[in-house]
């Protein structure tokens, strides 16, 4: 699919529920869209599907992030073999010409759209059990990508992409200010060094993003409970630590001396017990978990900085920017809590 030169005037349209149902129609072989509604705005566009004869799916209209051009070719054929390996997925259906994605023209050029399989469960919260099966879902995920060998990734869940890249799109923020540029530069290389001084670390091709929203769990067979996964815009080959760390970070305070609370603490704990009944984990590993979570707050700001087109400038005033390096000064004494 050729993507054709984007308008420099608009930076992202919102296409209607109408839209998207009518495009599904004309490309896939599914029926008639009952209806088709917006679930969410983010990185990307996300809507729901329910079909006439009952079925229901999930389309996302996928979007240039900071980062580049969707990576769509790695991610749809990860999810075909981890599917193949008895993973549980949210698989990308195949459209009426063979092919993952297709091409919907907006105001701002072409982008892909991709229907999804719809997954049914609940979701994680601080159900000790759901999350201790999140741990292990994501831990079958690593351990059943390992002989994937199919087209490359466009980006890596390491350093060049998550800090680097990150650091240059703070930097070019047009509510970064002078003052603040050499603070974040020197977290930045604080936190490399840190990381460089580490013994090996375990690679695996990642979820990128498993915070506990994008996966559900249901009632597999004898009572366990069972982790599915969906959203794998973000997944990538690279740090294992990393791909742990995002559910630490997701439940971190976000404050200046914020720490875990027994309810969070006993969620992480359940959440590597998970992780540890199906899979090894090196301690290495574990241990470089905190600083990976400095990196994850990084790449979320390189994502805000490289989407003020789309979100403004109030997604990340100056305010917010002070008290970042306030929290991330903090964060480079964490140690990972076992």
């Amino acid at each position: 699919m050729t993507t054709p030169a984007r308008s420099a005037q608009i930076a992202q349209t919102t296409p209607t529920g109408a839209a998207i149902a009518e495009k599904v129609a004309q490309a896939y072989d599914f029926g008639e869209v009952r209806s088709c509604e917006l679930l969410r705005r983010s990185f990307n566009h996300v809507y729901g599907l329910q079909f006439v004869d009952g079925r229901h799916a999930v389309a996302r209209l996928s979007a240039d992030r900071p980062r580049g051009a969707p990576n769509i070719g790695y991610e749809t054929a990860l999810l075909v073999h981890l599917k193949a390996r008895g993973v549980p997925v949210a698989g990308a259906l195949v459209a009426r010409d063979g092919a993952h994605a297709v091409a919907m023209d907006l105001p701002e050029g072409e982008r892909p759209l991709i229907l999804f399989e719809h997954l049914d469960g609940d979701v994680p919260g601080d159900v000790l059990p759901d999350v201790e099966a999140t741990g292990r879902g994501l831990a079958q995920l690593h351990e059943a990508a390992q002989d994937y060998h199919g087209p490359a990734s466009r980006y890596t869940l390491e350093l060049p992409d998550l800090l680097h890249a990150s650091l240059e799109r703070l930097h070019a923020a047009p509510t970064m200010t002078d003052a603040l540029r050499p603070e974040f530069s020197a977290i930045a290389r604080t936190l490399e060094a840190r990381i460089a001084a580490m013994p090996a670390l375990t690679r695996v091709h990642g979820h990128g993003d498993c915070h506990g929203m994008n996966n559900f769990v249901t009632e597999g067979l004898d009572g366990v409970r069972v982790a599915s996964f969906f959203d794998f815009d973000d997944a990538g080959p690279g740090w294992l630590a990393y791909d742990l760390c995002v559910y630490l970070w997701a439940m971190h305070p976000r404050t200046v001396g914020g720490s875990l609370d027994a309810t969070s603490l006993a969620r992480w704990r359940s959440y590597l017990a998970g992780y540890r009944s199906a899979r090894p984990l090196p301690s290495a590993d574990v241990d470089a978990i905190a600083a990976f979570m400095a990196v994850r707050q990084f790449w979320l700001m390189g994502e805000h900085a490289g989407r003020i087109a789309v979100w403004g400038t109030q997604s990340m005033p100056t305010s917010w920017l002070r008290t970042q390096v306030k929290m991330l000064t903090g964060w480079a004494e964490l140690r990972t809590p076992e």
